[in-house]
């Protein structure tokens, strides 16, 4: 096997995207994805039976055009890659049987990685960004995670600072996108809806963020209150036969959110000393949580890391670089008797 130059399949399973990506050490050569989000729109949200049976049709097809793309043979890789956890138990299974059978077919050794730190090693992939520095202070938002992270070595040291207590940031976007009639997935709507309210006409609550909140739950997020108290706001003014202000109820939000997330992971750079900030997971797409980010990180003197968009969200390229970063890195490969694990903690970033 190449150790200093890995060529690594990497295969995502955790939700409704069957990612499948190939790089070769630090270079992406493919990042194919295939969602089944059209399908889960219709319930209003992802529907676990409904991701597994899709990642089960999706999955070959996504195999052969990545490695198409790539311009390989599957019998040219030097390993294999593949989310474990955390995520959908179902999802999962599909993306680690596919992985496992690879494997042995093919003779290859097999790396169970965590999705989460996947989501850090995106940025190595990023042909127009600087090397990787440690440590790094990586903030990740999704429908399923909201987490923050002090990262002192992508492959050895990842400590887990704070976490959604609630809701994560992407799933009360979904939840307030209901309640103010726009389609699933909410984020893009309410992205869409927002670039024309005034985010300052409705001051809504920021959770964990007093002072009698800070001594326990300083790098925590909840955004249960946040969506209740939206969902309070617009049922008063509809019940009063008033009109509701979608484009201010969403710009509103939408500016607590970013408020929030910015507020603590600036905070957690502050108190370790760490002058840069990694921004991960699909809600990395809304503009104002970007916006905001680099308003923050230019005032607080934090270098602001942003992967491609197309590496923000659920991707198999990312799970293929963690697996490429371990080997370079001298780990062994993992056992292929590991389970699917729906809440691995983000300080295993390797299952053996």
């Amino acid at each position: 096997m190449n150790t200093d130059n890995p060529l690594v399949l990497g295969i995502e399973t955790s939700c409704d995207e069957t990612g499948i990506g190939i790089v070769r050490g630090r270079e992406l050569l493919s990042n194919t994805i295939a969602s089944s989000m059209d399908e889960h729109a219709r319930y209003g949200g992802v529907v676990p039976e409904v991701a597994a049976r899709a990642h089960l049709e999706a999955i070959v097809p996504a195999i052969h055009e990545a490695v198409a793309e790539a311009g390989i043979s599957l019998h040219d890789l030097d390993a294999i890659a593949v989310t474990s956890g955390p995520g959908l138990s179902g999802a999962l299974m599909v993306g680690i049987g596919a992985a496992k059978a690879l494997a042995v077919s093919l003779d290859k050794p097999l790396y169970a990685v965590n999705h989460l730190v996947g989501h850090v090693g995106a940025d190595i992939l990023d042909p127009a960004g600087d090397a990787f520095e440690y440590p790094t202070v990586a903030l990740l938002v999704s429908g399923g995670h909201t987490s923050l992270l002090l990262v002192r070595d992508l492959v050895s040291n990842v400590e887990l600072l704070g976490e959604t207590i609630d809701d994560a940031a992407g799933e009360a976007f979904d939840k307030v996108a209901r309640v103010l009639g726009l389609p699933y997935p909410g984020g893009p709507q309410i992205d869409r809806v927002a670039a024309s309210g005034d985010p300052k006409a409705i001051r809504f609550p920021r959770g964990l963020t007093l002072p009698k909140d800070l001594e326990k739950h300083r790098y925590d997020f909840s955004f249960s209150g946040l969506k209740t108290a939206v969902a309070r706001w617009v049922e008063k003014k509809r019940d009063d036969g008033d009109e509701v202000p979608v484009a201010d109820v969403a710009a509103s939000f939408r500016e607590a959110v970013a408020d929030v997330l910015l507020t603590k992971a600036i905070a957690a750079c502050h108190d370790y000393d760490v002058p840069r900030l990694l921004l991960g997971g699909g809600v990395v797409a809304n503009a104002r949580v970007r916006e905001l980010a680099a308003e923050r990180a230019q005032a607080a003197g934090v270098q602001l890391r942003i992967p491609p968009l197309s590496l923000c969200t659920d991707n198999g390229a990312m799970i293929a670089e963690l697996g490429a970063q371990l080997i370079m890195n001298g780990h062994a490969p993992s056992t292929l008797d590991f389970p699917a694990d729906s809440s691995l903690p983000v300080t295993e970033i390797q299952v053996r």
